[in-house]
């Protein structure tokens, strides 16, 4: 728990804030991609941290899709997948990924039955995999945001964006659950620690305000 409730010094943050409906869509501040409503039937056993969590009824009611990209259209990632053996895709989508630096990249999020997958959309490279069996645990705010962040202890973590969050924690809790029997802990914080990288430490704090969650990434 010390990784994610450190009170140790702080410096000047970095000016990331989202509202509780809008993530940018193009890897910029500012941009527009709304959330778009469906009528739903999730239930509180599909949903590791109902009860726990100020949810936004929009994200209480939401249909799950699990493929956003309709993988098998796209030979690029269907190439990837079989290179590494993976066939079942349980979640498919773009997000916003948090550099070392700060700036923010839109990538593709692969979730499958074994793995965590990160693809440049741009050039269709494999940036990143992760085995379900490396992550630890996942944090998240206790308000109406868009931020997760994935901890893996072996490797650095990963801070991402998006507005399918609900979708995506329940995915990879389950699929660790199906594969494993083990429980993926999921721990809610309005302050939470993260590797950046091998080297640098961040923090990320969260603030309701009026209209809103601020959001701010600081430097430990």
């Amino acid at each position: 728990m010390s990784r994610f409730l450190s009170n140790r010094g702080e410096t000047q943050p970095q000016k990331v804030r989202f509202d509780d409906d809008t993530i940018p869509d193009d890897g910029e501040v500012g941009g527009n991609l709304k959330l778009r409503l469906s009528d739903s039937n999730v239930t509180e056993d599909q949903e590791p941290f109902m009860g726990f969590k100020v949810r936004r009824k929009a994200s209480i009611h939401r249909d799950y899709l699990g493929d956003y990209l309709d993988v098998p259209s796209r030979p690029y990632l269907m190439k990837i997948l079989e290179k590494q053996g993976d066939k079942k895709v349980l979640f498919a989508d773009k997000v916003l990924k948090f550099t070392g630096s700060g700036k923010m990249k839109q990538r593709i999020l692969l979730i499958t039955d074994f793995a965590v997958y990160i693809v440049d959309p741009d050039c269709g490279a494999l940036k990143r995999r992760i085995a379900l069996a490396a992550v630890e645990k996942l944090c998240l705010s206790e308000l109406s945001d868009n931020f997760f962040a994935i901890i893996i202890p072996t490797e650095y973590d990963l801070l991402m964006a998006s507005t399918r969050k609900t979708e995506i924690v329940t995915t990879l809790v389950e699929a660790t659950k199906s594969q494993s029997d083990y429980e993926l802990d999921v721990l809610f914080s309005n302050r939470f620690e993260y590797n950046a990288s091998s080297v640098l430490v961040k923090e990320v704090q969260f603030e309701e305000v009026e209209g809103g969650v601020k959001t701010r990434i600081l430097r430990k």
